[in-house]
Order: C-alpha cells, then structure tokens, then sequence
C-alpha cells in the first residue's frame, strides 16, 4: 500500500492502516528517539509519544513532505522536548539542593546500548555517543539523522526545516566538536 493510501485510510479512521504505519516505522522511530535521548525508556515512551501525535495530527498532514520526513520530524522534536523538560529539572533539583530541600530528583543517563552496535564496538559506541549528546542541539539532531539514521542532508534540510548550506554547516561543526572530544579516548586506547 502507498503513503498515499495509508494516509486517506488512516484520516478515515482505519485502525489497521495505521497499525500498518506503525509497523513500518517503529524501528526508525525509536532508534532516532534512542540516538538522541541515549535512555532506552525514555526512547521507547517518546516513541508511543510520537505515533500518538502522528494520529492525532494526520489529518493535518498535507503531503508537502514525505510521510517519513514529517515522522522523522516529530520523532525528533518530541524528542528534544524531553531533553529540554530533563535539563529544567536538573536546574530545578540543583536549586533545591542549594535551598536544602531533601526532596531532590535528578536526572541520570542510563547506560546507554544502541541495538545497531556490535557486542564488542559497546564501548566506543557508548564513548562517541556520549560525545554527541555533549553537541549543540542543532548539531546533534544534523549528525544522527545523517551518521546514525543514514538520511540524506536533503532530508535532513526538510525535517529541521532549514537550508542545505545550514546542514552541511551544522555537520561541519559537529564533526570538529566531536573530533575535539573525542582526540584524547582514542589516542589513549588506539595509538599504535
């Protein structure tokens, strides 16, 4: 079945042509979710978060981008929603703990494993995406889409809504930001 036909079903409220959808982009979703948030729960939450939206707003979609450009698209920005959500309560929990409070939540990293990663590449999988958490947003989302997602700077430009030269920009500076962060690690563990 066509985008084009899962999309008319899907606003004529045919349960299994979004089932269908889902099914089609589960894997993509999450492991976009995933190489963003690096916490498997919160990937696999955002995930269901995002096929709630792609429902409730499909009637929205006019079809100027590829179905799989507007998922990418929410799947993304939910996404850094959560991470923005995370950063004001740790901001929150660090004033508390100046203020003495005893109640203090903070946030923490899980381990992080991508299923993509090879058993024995965990390691310097989880060094380099740890690395890319520690990138600007813009450059962040520019890199995993095209380096982990494998998607097109095309694509790239209509999901962040943005310029191909500002693409090709952001990933310029995230590959000399994780080259920077990155020197020390793999020196140490790969000089000859």
């Amino acid at each position: 079945m066509s985008h084009d036909q899962l999309i008319a079903e899907i606003k004529e409220g045919s349960q299994s042509a979004f089932r269908a959808l889902v099914q089609e982009f589960q894997n993509r979703v999450y492991n976009t979710c995933l190489s963003i948030l690096q916490n498997q729960v919160e990937a696999e939450e955002t995930a269901q978060d995002v096929f709630i939206e792609v429902y409730r707003s499909i009637s929205d979609f006019r079809g100027d981008s590829k179905l799989s450009t507007w998922i990418y698209r929410i799947a993304t920005t939910k996404s850094l929603e959560l991470i923005r959500k995370n950063k004001r309560q740790k901001r929150f929990a660090f004033l508390q703990s100046l203020t003495g409070s005893k109640d203090q939540k903070g946030v923490d990293l899980a381990g992080f494993d991508h299923p993509g990663v090879l058993m024995e590449q965990q390691e310097n999988a989880a060094v380099l995406f740890k690395a890319i958490a520690q990138l600007p947003e813009a450059q962040k989302v520019a890199f995993t889409l095209h380096k982990v997602e494998g998607l097109a700077y095309q694509d790239i430009c209509e999901i962040m809504e943005t310029s191909l030269s500002s693409v090709e920009s952001l990933m310029f500076r995230a590959k000399k930001n994780l080259q920077i962060s990155l020197k020390y690690y793999y020196e140490k563990n790969f000089k000859d």
